[in-house]
């Protein structure tokens, strides 16, 4: 009988219509991992967010037709993973499984699915390409509390520089630039979601590994490209780490320039691209005189980083990849919330 293989996917999740949209809200702000606040008070001021907060939310998700395209998005990269693992591992059953963190399938639906799987093995691969206490930490510390079945479990915590992930962005910057005519005057924008400031210097790598992720791809693109690193979806009024990409963008505007923004730290389409990167800093970089206004696709199903994912899963099974002992030093060490 051949050895069966589980591999879950995390990602964040997104509500599937409009009636989702405030649970998925009051799910994401009372997570410890996003409010580090008592239950008491975190509770509360999630409901809080939650209300306040549908009207707009709604409307953006309205521009996608009612809902989030991210679960349908990780679907076709299950889909496509295990093909690529079926050539890599012919001997054995690999079977892929999505755990979302604040919207179905949750964590303990899937956890409840690879139990009646009955794997020998468990790669936990977040589709989180940079490690974070607020995303990686907080589903891995979720599929902790849920799963209940047997297999040996090891876990991709983090892959900022993988080069099947490198090549994937390389190429949709490439393609982007040669179908708008390959401009000259433009400025290459890596944004990255933002995290609160005090995060980051408690220690969370996230920012850091944004940045090797950019300097890798960067690395595969002509010398002298002007590029840098900015970070989007601010919110609540703590201080957030930059720059900002609609700072950027204004930048770009004053220096004549152009820009070509590449979504870096999300490998799917979802709100934050298709509506805040496609509508909004659309509309800012018009209002600024940034022209032209490009943005790469996610990496979605794209050939190299689905390779790169079967990469990982494979070394990770051998004991040469970035491991489960990697991911929870990082969360004992870092001080993930409980």
């Amino acid at each position: 009988m051949a050895k069966k293989l589980a591999v879950v996917l995390f990602n964040l999740g997104g509500p599937d219509g409009p009636d989702a949209v405030r649970p998925f809200l009051f799910n994401l702000f009372r997570d410890p991992a996003i409010i580090g606040a008592p239950a008491i008070i975190r509770y509360p001021l999630a409901a809080l967010i939650s209300t306040t907060r549908e009207k707009m939310a709604k409307a953006n998700y309205a521009i996608m037709g009612g809902g989030s395209p991210l679960l349908p998005e990780t679907r076709k990269q299950a889909t496509a993973l295990e093909a690529e693992l079926a050539e890599a591992l012919p001997d054995v059953e690999a079977k892929c499984f999505i755990a979302m963190r604040y919207w179905h399938p949750f964590t303990g639906e899937t956890a409840k699915q690879v139990q009646a799987f009955a794997p020998d093995e468990i790669v936990l691969m977040p589709l989180y390409p940079q490690y974070s206490m607020t995303t990686t930490a907080s589903s891995l510390k979720a599929w902790r509390k849920a799963y209940k079945g047997g297999g040996r479990q090891t876990t991709v915590c983090c892959y900022p520089d993988e080069f099947g992930l490198v090549d994937a962005h390389a190429r949709l910057i490439r393609e982007t630039w040669e179908k708008a005519g390959s401009p000259s005057n433009v400025r290459l924008l890596f944004s990255a979601h933002g995290l609160p400031e005090k995060v980051i210097l408690a220690g969370d790598p996230y920012q850091k590994q944004v940045e090797t992720t950019a300097a890798a791809i960067a690395a595969k693109l002509p010398a002298g490209l002007d590029w840098t690193v900015c970070y989007q979806s601010r919110v609540g009024p703590l201080k957030w780490i930059g720059p900002s990409t609609d700072e950027e963008i204004r930048r770009a505007g004053a220096d004549g320039k152009g820009v070509i923004v590449l979504p870096i730290a999300f490998v799917s389409e979802h709100v934050e691209t298709l509506v805040e990167l496609d509508h909004e800093y659309a509309e800012l970089a018009k209002e600024a005189g940034v022209a032209p206004y490009l943005r790469v696709p996610a990496l979605g199903v794209a050939p190299e980083f689905i390779a790169g994912l079967a990469r990982s899963v494979v070394s990770t099974l051998d004991g040469a990849g970035p491991t489960e002992a990697c991911a929870w030093d990082c969360i004992e060490t870092k001080g993930a919330a409980a």
